[in-house]
């Protein structure tokens, strides 16, 4: 099946491939959502050295505040600004508004301040369908004004839907618009996307839909972790995630309107709770850290195209920058924050590859942008890495019990070159998962590079950055079920 269980390993050893010369699609970014429904949040200088300190690069508001535009300014950073619901009938209705808002709100600040997008309205159909019909025209003149500005080559402008405007979404095959919504507003929409060459944002959440159905949905298929898939009668397909299947659902319900294949996705808004209430199923900070973090490693590494649209780049940002105390609603509501507004960190995620919040991606020099050094290790993130078994000094060891497994939705050719070099020279011991051997069953890829990753994390001592073979491998605290076959917590 797979070339490691087919050669003697003494062969495996001569021929492992650095994954230096694994060539991933073309990475999307990783942004975030700063919110400010709270009265507790730094200033916005503050909030800026933050995003800085941590790498990101693309960040989304929901207006356009002068005193956070300001701060934005010859940071480098990219922004999307909000014209709010509440305007949108004006701008629909009078050009001189729409062109009078764009002068104030984004060509007084660009190019110091990098705007590039203007979100009008912000999940229209949902919270203020009064003016549905207008929101089309609203983005009509908003685009007119950028380009009497010569603005619109550099701004692009959208309108975040949810995933309520789709009348059916399960199975994705079976993903089609609102009756009210397919001709008079999509459609409409998505020629103006397609002639402006912007793209549709959409704001995706598995978070209700588990909770809703725990029952029947697997918690590790909304997490991206590894699971058995679930195959869409429909149209063939094996989806290993719920935002694959939540996106795919909304590419065939465009699809059903016309050949809008050069239109864009940008996940607009995605992420999970780290608090909820008793009656929301999975609201944690070890799922929202799961969620988060595997989404990101999977966009910054290539990988985040669908089963229906495998080559997309998608760009994700993550809702939220900060818990906002503020927000009505359920107490999931006010916990979606990657930071407390003291600025600590509610739990770990990466905005780049690397980690650690270092914008070259691992902070180690020969880092090729995938995690991994050019002298055959993977990047700890914080420090050169050690090749003698033994964590480098500096360098955080996960403490208490944890196996480092293989994250199936890389895809299997991504597996095995990962796979190859942890069963390379000063790497993992793979006696164990030759054919005969205790570990060779279960007999599949997945199962042979989780064990191969978790060894070689271990004998490594489990410091930081062991476990990510470039996105192919991540950290988990409940020891894995691989058949009969047990995966040490130690060697």
């Amino acid at each position: 099946m797979a070339s490691l269980r087919r050669l003697p390993v003494a062969v495996l050893l001569a021929v492992a491939v650095p994954l230096l010369f694994l060539c991933p699609a073309e990475a999307g970014t990783v942004g975030v959502n700063y919110g400010r429904v709270a009265n507790n949040l730094p200033n916005p200088a503050a909030v800026v050295q933050l995003l800085k300190q941590q790498g990101v690069g693309q960040v989304k508001l929901y207006d356009a505040d002068p005193t956070v535009l300001r701060a934005l300014a010859n940071t480098g950073i990219k922004v999307v600004v909000a014209l709010p619901n509440e305007q949108l009938a004006a701008a629909a209705s009078r050009a001189s508004y729409a062109l009078l808002w764009v002068r104030r709100n984004v060509a007084a600040y660009y190019p110091a301040t990098q705007i590039h997008g203007i979100a009008v309205g912000n999940e229209v159909f949902a919270s203020a369908k009064n003016v549905t019909a207008q929101l089309v025209p609203a983005m009509t003149n908003v685009h007119a004004a950028l380009a009497r500005l010569g603005l619109d080559n550099a701004v692009k402008v959208s309108s975040p839907i949810a995933l309520t405007a789709l009348a059916s979404s399960y199975p994705s095959s079976a993903g089609a618009f609102r009756e009210d919504l397919a001709q008079a507003v999509m459609k409409p929409m998505l020629d103006f996307l397609a002639q402006t060459g912007s793209y549709l944002m959409v704001n995706a959440y598995p978070f209700f839909a588990y909770s809703g159905n725990a029952g029947d949905i697997s918690l590790d298929y909304a997490l991206f972790r590894p699971n058995a898939g679930v195959l869409d009668a429909g149209n063939g397909l094996k989806y290993y995630s719920l935002l694959d299947a939540q996106l795919d659902a909304v590419f065939a319900a465009v699809s059903k309107l016309g050949n809008y294949n050069a239109v864009r996705v940008v996940v607009s808004e995605t992420g999970w709770p780290s608090k909820g209430d008793a009656n929301e199923a999975g609201a944690s900070a070890a799922n929202a850290a799961a969620y988060n973090g595997n989404l990101a490693r999977r966009v910054l590494s290539g990988n985040a195209g669908t089963p229906r649209r495998p080559d997309a780049d998608i760009d994700v940002y993550l809702f939220a920058l900060f818990n906002e105390n503020q927000k009505p609603g359920p107490t999931s509501e006010r916990n979606y924050g990657v930071f407390y507004p003291n600025q600590q960190k509610v739990y770990d995620v990466d905005f780049v590859l690397g980690g650690g919040g270092n914008p070259s991606g691992g902070g180690s020099q020969g880092n090729n942008g995938l995690g991994w050094q050019e002298n055959g290790g993977p990047s700890s993130g914080s420090g050169s890495t050690s090749t003698s078994g033994n964590p480098p000094s500096g360098v955080k060891v996960t403490t208490g019990e944890a196996w480092c497994v293989a994250n199936a939705i890389v895809g299997e050719q991504r597996l095995q070159a990962a796979l190859d070099y942890a069963c390379g020279p000063g790497g993992a011991d793979c006696k164990a998962i030759q054919p005969g051997a205790a570990c060779f069953e279960p007999n599949t890829m997945v199962a042979h590079a989780s064990y191969a990753f978790n060894d070689y994390y271990q004998r490594k001592g489990r410091s930081i950055g062991t476990c990510d073979f470039a996105g192919a491998a991540y950290v988990v605290n409940q020891a894995p079920k691989m058949g009969k076959c047990d995966l040490p917590s130690t060697v």
